[in-house]
């Protein structure tokens, strides 16, 4: 792999993405996952339905089955029996006849329509009588069998990552497994001996380690098996062989810190030694640094040290890699026009992921302003966050009332 950083400039991000993404293989494993264990699991092959849905004719309100041919408004007809949901009327529904149905319920045999309860007068002498008070045609207030879903049918096809509502379609087809993609295994290392843990005492030059939890974090959103090394001293058989074992239990290896270019750090003398890794320089701000390519047996992953920085490359890089590794069909985050209510500083040379809080007005207007202070090791700059105002690379800095991107937090960050 070419070292990016030895060549001029820097590498913009949708050409970073689209390198990082082009030699990925995605797992191939699959397992079958019972559905209460199957949210945010991804599908591993067609699931087709082996029913209608609704599996029968059903009514779409309380009220009367009826014949469309006795639907003239005035008509009079006679009360023949009852249909539940679950306790469907057997008999015919004949010429002149009706029966009170519930929402839900199976319309019966000979009944092709349905008026609301609302819609009729019942005799009160003779509960038997009902006459129609409006004019009700053949499919009114009918609900098709197989008008959702229907035999045969392709409901999820393979790498659709399944979702609450999901599940209860699932279950709605009788199925009581799914073929999934086994889970994404990722071993996270933290290194540098300046670290330590929370709940450590600090000494002088310490500071706590946040980048291994943060991207656990977002692990545990991609449900994906987590292996935490902890934190590394610099040492290089030390980091040898952590990453050694790293490689043999994961399919991604993820770093932060370390990957600078010209940054005497082992960390980079041992990806030398032990795969094929590229240095980048991306053209976004925060997480210039940035290192991609392959152990013997996985994916490598860099981050940036600064935990901005390490949390944008991770959401911007890293999940779309994760996904695709994954098995995940390809997902384009949602980006809005809004207007800055704020001034804005930039430089042009990168692509700005500044953290912002959007807002619309009772018009539907939407407006953002940054959340102040954007250094990279500022981590309240995402916590007080909802988007990011995305400012183009060769952009400037923006004044109040121009209009800027905005990309609103996904479920991975929020």
């Amino acid at each position: 792999m070419n070292d990016c950083c030895s060549a001029p400039g820097l590498t913009p991000l949708d050409q970073a993405l689209e390198q990082l993404l082009a030699g990925l293989k995605p797992i191939t494993e699959t397992e079958l996952v019972s559905i209460e264990e199957a949210l945010g699991r991804v599908i591993a092959e067609p699931v087709s339905s082996a029913l209608n849905i609704p599996p029968a004719d059903n009514s779409a309100m309380d009220g009367y089955a009826i014949r469309g041919s006795d639907g003239a408004e005035g008509a009079v007809l006679t009360l023949v029996g009852k249909s539940f949901a679950g306790h469907p009327f057997t008999g015919q529904v004949g010429a002149g006849e009706c029966v009170r149905i519930m929402t839900g319920a199976e319309i019966p045999s000979g009944a092709d329509a349905v008026i609301m309860q609302e819609q009729v007068t019942v005799d009160a002498t003779n509960d038997a009588q009902v006459t129609l008070q409006r004019e009700v045609r053949s499919g009114s207030h009918v609900r098709n069998a197989g008008e959702d879903i229907a035999v045969g049918q392709v409901v999820f096809e393979p790498g659709r990552k399944l979702r609450a509502a999901d599940i209860g379609l699932l279950s709605s087809l009788g199925l009581a497994e799914v073929r999934v993609i086994r889970r994404l295994r990722v071993a996270v290392l933290s290194t540098g001996d300046e670290l330590k843990k929370p709940g450590e005492t600090l000494e002088a030059g310490q500071f706590y380690e946040s980048n291994g939890y943060t991207i656990s974090a977002v692990l545990h959103k991609l449900n994906a098996e987590i292996t935490n090394f902890g934190i590394l001293p610099d040492d290089l058989e030390t980091l040898r062989s952590a990453f050694r074992q790293a490689n043999e239990v994961a399919d991604v290896v993820i770093t932060s810190g370390g990957v600078s270019v010209g940054e005497a750090d082992f960390v980079k003398d041992v990806l030398d030694e032990l795969g094929e890794i590229a240095f980048w320089k991306l053209a976004i701000k925060p997480g210039k640094p940035f290192a991609f390519g392959f152990l013997p047996d996985s994916v490598f992953i860099g981050l940036p040290g600064n935990p901005v920085s390490a949390l944008v490359t991770m959401h911007q890089l890293g999940v779309p890699m994760l996904n695709k590794i994954s098995g995940q069909e390809s997902q384009t985050s949602l980006r809005i026009a809004a207007k800055a209510g704020c001034a804005i500083k930039k430089a042009p040379g990168r692509t700005d992921f500044q953290r912002g809080i959007y807002s619309t007005d009772e018009q539907g207007n939407m407006t953002v302003v940054t959340t102040g202070s954007q250094g990279s090791g500022m981590l309240t700059s995402m916590n007080l966050a909802n988007c990011y105002i995305i400012l183009e690379q060769q952009r400037g800095s923006v004044e109040v009332g121009e209009t800027v991107i905005v990309e609103p937090f996904d479920s991975i960050v929020s």
